[in-house]
Order: C-alpha cells, then structure tokens, then sequence
C-alpha cells in the first residue's frame, strides 16, 4: 500500500543503547539532535512487496500453469501474509514517526484519506466484479465460484458490499488494511507511551484468543465463518511489522544479524517447504515427515506466522537482499512495490478476466503465454507511468 520508499526514502542509524521502551520509539522518529540523521535509499521493503503483488496475482487464477512455482508452494504462508506484514512495517515509516514531527490531527488526517483511496479502491473493484460477472454469464457460462449468488444474480445486496458488510472472494484483503489503518494512529499513541514490548504481549494475546476460538471475526453476510482474514487474528502481523520497523530504524534500516537466528530461520523454512510442497500434484511420492493440519489462513495460524516472520527476517537483515534489489530485477520488482494499490487493484481486475477467459477458451499453452505475458506488461506500463508522473510532480515542487 503506502510505498516504503515514497514514506521515508531512508533509515536512520543506530540509537544509543540507552534507549529502551518508548524513549526508544521516540528516538526512532528519524530525527537526532543537533541535525539531521543521514539518509540512505533501502529498496527492499518495496522489491520484497512487488514479488508479493505479482504472487498474489498469479495465486488468484487457479488454471495459471504459473502459480505452481510461487511461495504457497514452498512455505505455509503465501504472499497475503508478506504484504500485511510489510504494510505494518511500512505504515510505521510513513506515519508512526511522523507523529513525533507533525500535528496528530495532521497524520490523523492523512491516514483518514489513505482509508478513504483504499475505500475508493475496493469499491471500484467491487462493482467492476459484479458488473462484469452479469454481463459476462449472458454469452457464456460462469462457473458458481467466481461470485457469491447472492451478487450474481441480484444487486439488492450492494450496499452491503459498499459498507463492507459483504466481501466477496478476492475482495477481503484491503478491508482489512482499512480496518488495521483505523487503529494505526490508536495503536502509535500507547507504542510511544508504552514502548513495542506490552503492545506486542497485547497484541499477541489477541491473536492466540481468536487462534483458540476461531468464532471471534468480524461479520460476513456472505460467509457465516467471518471475514476471510480475520483482522481479529491479522492485527498481530501488522503490529509486528510496525515494531520491525522501530527495531530496524534503531540500527541503520537493517534488523540485526544474528547468524544462530538465520540457521534457524533457514531450518523452519526447509521444514515448511518439505510439508507444504505439493509432491502427488507434481507425480512425485508424498515426502512430508508428518501431517501439519494447523495451517488456518482465516485465523493465521502459528506455523504461517513463524513462516513468514523467518522470511522476513532473513531478507531484512541480509546485505545481499540488499544489494538484489539495487539491481535491475530487485528495482523492476520496487516500481511494482512504490504502486502496491495500483498495482493489486488492476492486478485483481486482470485476474478475474484471466479466470474467464481460462475457464471459456481453454488453458492450452498459447493462451498461459498470451495472458501472462499481456498482464504483466499491463501492470509495468501502468506503473512506469506512474512513476514518470511521481518524478515530474517532485521537479515541479523543486522548481
């Protein structure tokens, strides 16, 4: 969502040891005495959040030869868990230290209006779904999966879907970024008092409730099991990416590296990729050592947690991450990440037709090539122009 780079382009260095508890976060607001802190431009939070949208959009066509070979594939989490986590992390860069700076009702209003583009966002999703689906099932047949009936054939239900009421398949996740903005400004005014510790304890008590009774969601009229990402459960992931963010502005952008940690790291990721791999899928005898039933998307489960937090870690404190995403992939990867709502909402539009035209005209290997191809140049047009209009509009506010 909001662009780690566009928030802040920089880290801060290293605060004193002296520095704990909410002295801690305050000392993380990016601003040092005497003068300013030197900035450095650290690219992979957003190189790291463009793979995660180019994941999510290839997950969401089920017939797209593609989505055999992206993370859900090696791992208990896919990208839905990358992108919360970097959006609390990059929410804390781009208005938790901004409170220290400026007015709260000044952030506080710039979150409001970040709601308000998310809203607008999901709507124009929501409607270009619907719209679509009716249209689309008078030439050619669509299968039930692709809306719920209570849309498909009717539209005395819309207002729920525009108070959030109703969320239909594929359309869950920025609810769930509104929601978790909501409480962002809440969640900066107890870290600066309390400091990143009792708000994790808090916040991870939450989520090990909901883990125990999965029944605390949010409503869904269209789902009596709730939201799909249970904001309930999903807070924690978002807290834990802002509180990344402070622990990392406390030593040069980087978290510290600790090469016990990684071993581990690393040994969790064998073990998740062994277990989640689809072997019979691939013809290929079952492996996995033992069954791993507890892998609940809804309420996020602890083994996707620990999934994704060791991914995170080993790329937010590896200087070769660093160095990738200076190259040209990681920078390609990056545009994709300053544009992340561009870039979902036209990526789910694209999806849906994608699945359409899949489910109407075949799966053969022109027709993978043609869609994939078609759609990924799509989003780079779209978000090479984007970035032409940012670097226009920041010469025009130098001139």
């Amino acid at each position: 969502m909001t662009s780690y780079a566009q928030a802040c382009g920089s880290v801060v260095p290293a605060t004193s040891g002296a520095n704990t508890g909410a002295a801690a976060v305050k000392a993380d607001s990016g601003v040092t005495a005497g003068k300013a802190a030197p900035r450095v431009r650290d690219h992979r939070v957003d190189a790291l959040r463009g793979v995660a949208l180019l994941m999510m959009c290839i997950d969401h066509i089920p017939q797209d030869v593609l989505n055999r070979f992206t993370m859900r594939n090696v791992g208990f989490a896919d990208a839905a868990e990358v992108f919360v986590l970097l959006a609390g992390y990059a929410s804390w860069l781009a208005y938790g230290r901004a409170f220290s700076r400026q007015p709260w009702m000044q952030v506080v209003e710039r979150l409001l209006r970040r709601c308000g583009r998310l809203y607008v966002f999901q709507t124009l999703m929501a409607v270009v779904t619907i719209f679509t689906i009716r249209t689309w099932r008078h030439y050619w047949p669509v299968p039930v999966d692709f809306l719920e009936p209570e849309l498909a054939h009717g539209l005395d239900s819309l207002w729920r879907v525009m108070l959030l009421q109703a969320l239909p398949g594929n359309l869950n996740i920025l609810p769930l970024y509104i929601v978790l903005l909501l409480a962002f400004a809440p969640l900066c005014w107890v870290l600066r008092r309390v400091g990143p510790w009792p708000v994790l304890g808090a916040s991870g008590a939450l989520w090990a409730v909901v883990n125990f009774d999965p029944s605390l969601n949010f409503p869904n009229w269209l789902d009596p099991d709730g939201w799909y990402f249970d904001p309930l459960a999903w807070q924690f992931l978002f807290v834990l990416g802002a509180c990344a963010a402070i622990l990392a502005g406390r030593h040069g952008g980087s978290l510290p590296l600790s090469r016990p940690l990684a071993a581990a790291c690393w040994a969790y990721l064998a073990f998740s990729a062994v277990e989640s791999f689809p072997w019979t899928g691939w013809g290929l005898p079952d492996l996995r050592p033992m069954a791993t039933p507890w892998t609940d998307k809804m309420v996020l489960s602890p083994l996707r947690l620990l999934d994704v937090l060791c991914l995170f870690y080993l790329v937010q404190s590896s200087t070769l991450a660093t160095r990738w995403s200076q190259g040209r992939a990681g920078q390609l990867m990056a545009m994709f990440g300053r544009h992340s709502l561009e870039v979902f909402t036209l990526g789910t539009i694209l999806d849906l037709y994608g699945r359409l035209i899949f489910t109407n005209f075949g799966v053969g290997w022109g027709m993978q090539v043609t869609i994939n191809v078609a759609g990924f140049v799509l989003l780079c047009g779209m978000t090479r122009e984007l970035d032409r209009r940012r670097a226009l509009a920041r010469a025009a506010r130098r001139a």
